[in-house]
């Protein structure tokens, strides 16, 4: 079964994401076609990339970067739950996406985005960013508007009926890229070199 991680990029303190992550998990879980699981960053902690080699090169000096390489290694596919920042996403989700490469080559990737309009320009800042990760993003997102999907500006969380039938989407998507990638990178991983 394809392993999926769900990852919550907000890390501010009570940030709206914790809800919107708990909310794809349970929705994602219950479908039982992928083993997912929650990578909270703010558990991660991981500082500014300080590595002395370009993440490319695959040297990996400190342990957190070990660690990280090891978690992004081990998930076929990742759901980003990520807010919108000043028409961008969370800085801390850059660091986790910068600091290492290979592990995320050849996977696929869904987005769940929530902001005053959705989130889409935090959606559409990620996508050149997965690409030269070598991370291939479905078409359908869910975006969640902090006017209509929560109730006291983000501190309720309340979807609307049509976002759960967006998230399925989404996830129907994500499962035949996971595993059609998953085959290509065995192909690779068996290939003479």
């Amino acid at each position: 079964m394809p392993k999926i991680a769900i990852i919550l990029s907000s890390t501010r303190t009570g940030r709206a994401g914790a809800n919107v992550a708990q909310w794809v998990l349970r929705q994602a879980t219950r479908r039982g076609d992928a083993e997912y699981e929650l990578i909270d960053l703010a558990e991660v902690n991981l500082p500014q990339i300080d590595e002395p080699f370009p993440p490319a090169m695959g040297r990996y000096t400190h342990p957190y970067t070990q660690q990280w390489a090891a978690t992004v290694a081990s998930f076929d596919g990742f759901v980003i739950v990520t807010p919108e920042y000043n028409h961008s996403f969370p800085g801390v989700l850059k660091n986790a996406l910068d600091r290492v490469y290979a592990e995320w080559n050849n996977k696929a990737v869904g987005l769940v985005s929530y902001g005053i309009d959705g989130g889409v320009r935090a959606v559409e800042a990620l996508r050149p960013i997965l690409g030269a990760l070598q991370l291939a993003d479905v078409s359908a997102t869910v975006a969640l508007n902090l006017r209509t999907d929560f109730a006291d500006f983000g501190k309720t969380f309340t979807p609307g009926k049509h976002q759960g039938p967006a998230l399925t989407t989404m996830l129907d998507q994500l499962l035949p890229w996971t595993e059609a990638l998953a085959q290509a990178r065995d192909a690779k991983a068996a290939a003479p070199a």
